[in-house]
This record gives C-alpha cells, sequence and structure tokens, in this order.
C-alpha cells in the first residue's frame, strides 16, 4: 500500500481542514488506515484509526486529545481516509501522516503499522 496525504496548510484557531490520503493498492478496504502526528521535538503522537468491519459499518477510534473536534472516516471505493479537523488549536500544529497497517484490531501505536504516507504540514496560528 503506497499512502499520499494532502490537504495541509495554514489555518486561524478556531478553523477547519480536512486532510485527505489517498492509497494505492488492492487492500485498501481490508487494512486498518489511521492518522498520526508529530509536532516539533514531540514524539509521533496517534490521533485516530478506522477499519471497515462490512458494507458501511466500521470501527474508529480517536485520541482523547481530538476527541469531539477530529473526525476520521474513509472511502473505501475512492481509496481515501479523510480526517476532519475543527475547532482548531495552535497545539494541533504538526506534520500529519497517514498509516495502514495489516492488523485486525485498530492499534493506536504507530509500531503496529507497516506503511506510512509522506506527511502534510499543518499550522495553526493563534
Amino acid at each position: 500500500v503506497q499512502l499520499q496525504a494532502s490537504g495541509g496548510g495554514l489555518v486561524q484557531a478556531g478553523g477547519s481542514l480536512r486532510l485527505s490520503c489517498a492509497a494505492s493498492g488492492r487492500t485498501f478496504s481490508s487494512s486498518v488506515v489511521g492518522w498520526f502526528r508529530q509536532a516539533p521535538g514531540k514524539e509521533r503522537e496517534f490521533v485516530a484509526a478506522i477499519r471497515s468491519t462490512g458494507g458501511s459499518a466500521y470501527d474508529a477510534l480517536t485520541a482523547d486529545s481530538v476527541k469531539g473536534r477530529f473526525t476520521i472516516s474513509r472511502d473505501n471505493a475512492k481509496n481515501t481516509l479523510y480526517l476532519q479537523m475543527n475547532s482548531l488549536k495552535p497545539e494541533d500544529t504538526a506534520v500529519y501522516y497517514c498509516a495502514a497497517s495489516r492488523v485486525v484490531t485498530v492499534p493506536s501505536d504507530s509500531h503496529e503499522y507497516d506503511y506510512w504516507g509522506q506527511g502534510t504540514l499543518v499550522t495553526v496560528s493563534s
């Protein structure tokens, strides 16, 4: 699976952005896919992940730090993962990475992910 993230940019606090992650390969629909972020000088941090369970049903996991503000979704027909980010805060500033995992759960540990996109920068000004 190859992943390419896009949609980052500069936004004021309180604003919104939607990140996209385009995936290649026929295994996207069966893969767990997620978002991580890394701020300058900090470790990579889990944001959210999602797994399709059949039809339009899915399991999702969202970090407490973004719960209620960020929503992860996927479109298997388009091989695309999304992250809708609302009510952005300066502390959300980071490079955001999409990733894919072959495990059957919805992991938050970055070591469980096998494939990574190149990252897209989100900057939130105060």
